[in-house]
């Protein structure tokens, strides 16, 4: 076993995997802040599907973001193998000192064991428990917790082998001043100082509410005098459950339609400047969490304690309350079912209220 309390102030660079979605990618940002805390010289890593990047753009910790392209399988295997061993070439360049492995795809275990760090930690799936994934790392981090702990604390477990003194968990959206000046930019053009900004799609069927309740809800919102922004992502399906959404509401003069016109930097800023979130279980929920902006969430089969908004202000309105769910691991991606319809219309306008009444001017 290598001593990991010696050697874990010596790491000069560092690779953190995460092959997963937007808000997965989100969520390591404790972990890299914990590990720019502890060695501030380091030059730290990430690799992540592509475009999930654009979550971490302006996130200054980082040295460098590498990124493997999903669409290399749909070219055939000749240029799959040929991207794969460019992108292989160029982390072997990096003479990596530490990778931490957050993913449980195999590519992500061979890079830990033929890049050669000094010290390679992974998790211990138990889909993985052989000797093969056991012989890709000099440590494994045992996950039977994972199921009852946030994914924050989850990430973060993964430098438990390291016995660090202090854990960051605060996770970090980052913008700059450009984002700033495009916004504002935005509220100005609009007269928009006070505004509830309603994401209300996410990228699986499942865990999208039902567009006429989206629409019920603003017509609640502006006959009480409530300006209401909307966002949302550039994909014509969002687009058109936006459209459905805005078309049976009454007063669409209250109403500002941003969808597919943001980056998530971007974003950031109008969700901290909003004086509530509304929204389901995705990458904005992270976002709105992570900017301290009081939220609203409509969650359905997915693991609260997993999943549920980090350390915010928040009411959770869970599905399950209402009718039965199967289990997280359980269920359809591809399903049509929408699970977040059992939610009622008046639970929503009254968590709302709830936090229109506590809201305060920013």
């Amino acid at each position: 076993m290598v001593n990991m309390v010696v050697k874990k102030n010596n790491f000069e660079r560092i690779l953190v995997i995460k092959l997963r979605h937007f808000g997965d990618v989100l969520l390591i940002t404790p972990l890299l802040t914990t590990l720019q805390q502890h060695a501030p010289n380091a030059k730290i890593d990430v690799l992540l599907y592509s475009g999930t990047e654009k979550i971490l753009s302006k996130y200054k910790t980082l040295h460098h973001i590498w990124t493997i392209d999903r669409q290399l399988k749909h070219a055939g295997i000749k240029a799959q193998i040929l991207g794969e061993w460019a992108l292989f070439q160029s982390l072997k360049k990096q003479n990596y000192s530490l990778i931490l492995n957050l993913s449980d795809q195999w590519r992500s275990a061979f890079y830990c064991r033929f890049l050669k760090p000094e010290l390679s930690i992974g998790f211990h799936y138990a889909k993985r428990d052989n000797a093969l994934w056991c012989s890709c790392y000099d440590h494994l981090v045992p996950v039977s917790n994972h199921v009852k702990q946030h994914t924050v604390i989850n990430n973060l477990s993964i430098l438990n082998p390291l016995k660090l003194s202090k854990i960051i968990t605060q996770v970090s959206m980052s913008y700059g001043s450009d984002d700033i000046f495009y916004v504002e930019k935005i509220l100005h053009e609009r007269s928009l100082s006070d505004y509830i900004l309603i994401h209300p799609f996410a990228r699986w069927h499942f865990k999208t509410w039902q567009a006429s309740c989206f629409s019920k809800l603003i017509n609640y919102l502006t006959a009480q005098k409530e300006k209401i922004v909307i966002t949302g992502g550039p994909e014509k399906t969002e687009q058109d459950y936006v459209l459905n959404v805005i078309e049976d509401c009454s007063q669409k003069e209250d109403i500002v339609n941003l969808v597919g016109l943001l980056s998530f930097s971007q974003l950031a800023v109008l969700i901290e400047r909003a004086q509530i979130f509304i929204g389901v279980d995705s990458v904005a929920m992270h976002m709105a969490a992570a900017l301290k902006t009081p939220s609203v969430v409509l969650f359905g089969p997915s693991n609260l304690k997993q999943w549920s908004p980090w350390e915010a202000p928040h009411t959770l309105l869970w599905a399950g309350d209402h009718r039965k769910l199967p289990l997280p691991e359980e269920v359809d991606t591809r399903t049509c079912d929408r699970y977040l319809d059992a939610i009622p219309l008046k639970k929503v306008i009254d968590a709302v209220d709830f936090w229109r009444t506590q809201r305060k001017v920013r």
